[in-house]
């Protein structure tokens, strides 16, 4: 079948993305599924730093490549050997397909999926193959996804059902930005009730990280960004400070406000320079998790004796280090009874062709979450 698709095909375009448009829309082929495979109408799709990540090369992938891993739709078809959905299905997709076999889904840490991690850095689907074509030439898959399309084939270990009503556009933001904000606190974390925490950068997944951090009864919770608006939605969603990062010391501003430092701190800006600022701090017996997804060849520096005298722990967190069928359906539930309140990150729903401009805003940190609709 055909499907209209962006397409990378060359990463390091300069900005603005608008003139230069790196995104290619174009009509390719799609192959249909194979063994334990479906194929997905999607009806929406989230843009992520991560999408970023890979078009001004700071997350080098395999080109060409079909983008996009955060999204919601429906089952259209399903292969042999699929067996948990069927046409007509509800699903939000998850950007790590574990395989249930390799040691780390053995002790339930799909996150760290061996099989599906290998296949998401050759860009393809946990079987090698690749399902996207432009006459000859294959394109690749972007984290066993590739929601930047009408139509998409995925492993059905890419997939979780849906069976709450909730819109396309927010039940999308449930596949990357939520499940990877608020699991940190919730599974990487385990944030208290009680105890105070901090979060530094408010993107979509930052701001997923205070939502989450109010529900599991953090107080106060520090939000800091450079952002006034982003600033002033976290607030609005919770956070008890906000502190513009580019006008005052928000090490020392964190501190103050919590008495000496966050119990629990979150860095969720892909900076070391960030991080570096997220574990100073830290209180005294405390815990810094980063989140984002800094430049591979970047390296911090911290004080290594405070991680003993204080008692301090540093832990990374991948995918909110979640179990996507646990932790998917158990968010939607928290947002369904207000505990969540996901669809305020929306900034724009938006057009496929909107794709490139979009980018702009993204890089330009002027929004929090758009969501292509198709």
């Amino acid at each position: 079948m055909r499907t209209r698709a962006a397409v990378l095909y060359g990463m390091k375009q300069p900005r603005p993305y608008r003139e230069t448009r790196p995104l290619h829309l174009e009509e390719v082929e799609l192959e249909e599924p194979g063994w334990g495979e479906v194929l997905v109408e999607v009806q929406a799709a989230g843009l992520c730093h991560s999408d970023l990540s890979v078009i001004d090369g700071t997350r080098p992938r395999v080109m060409p490549m079909v983008l996009g891993h955060e999204a919601a739709g429906v089952v259209r078809r399903t292969g042999p050997g699929v067996t948990e959905f069927r046409e007509g299905d509800r699903v939000v997709f998850s950007f790590v397909p574990a395989c249930g076999r390799c040691r780390f889904c053995a002790v339930g840490r799909p996150a760290l999926c061996e099989r599906g991690n290998a296949a998401n850095a050759a860009g393809c689907l946990l079987d090698g193959s690749c399902h996207f074509r432009r006459g000859d030439q294959r394109l690749h898959h972007h984290l066993g996804v590739s929601a930047f399309s009408r139509y998409t084939v995925a492993a059905q270990e890419s997939l979780v059902k849906l069976e709450a009503d909730v819109p396309p556009e927010v039940a999308a933001l449930f596949g990357c930005a939520v499940l990877t904000g608020v699991g940190a606190v919730f599974n990487t974390a385990r944030v208290q009730p009680g105890s105070s925490a901090a979060v530094f950068g408010l993107g979509g997944v930052g701001l997923s990280a205070v939502l989450g951090a109010r529900a599991a009864g953090a107080h106060p919770v520090v939000a800091v960004d450079v952002v006034p608006e982003k600033l002033e939605l976290a607030r609005s969603l919770g956070a008890a400070f906000t502190v513009r990062a580019d006008q005052e010391d928000a090490v020392q501003a964190v501190r103050d406000l919590t008495g000496g430092g966050a119990d629990y701190v979150f860095e969720c800006a892909g900076s070391e320079r960030v991080l570096e600022q997220a574990y100073r701090a830290t209180g005294r017996g405390g815990t810094t998790v980063t989140v984002g997804l800094p430049d591979p060849q970047r390296s911090v520096s911290l004080p290594a004796v405070t991680l003993v005298t204080e008692e301090r722990t540093l832990k990374g967190s991948y995918m909110g280090s979640s179990v996507p069928r646990r932790d998917i359906p158990r968010y939607v539930a928290m947002y369904q009874a207000g505990l969540l309140p996901v669809d305020r990150l929306l900034s724009r729903v938006l057009d496929l062709e909107e794709i490139n401009e979009a980018f702009d805003a993204l890089a330009e940190g002027r929004v929090v979450r758009q969501v292509v609709r198709f």
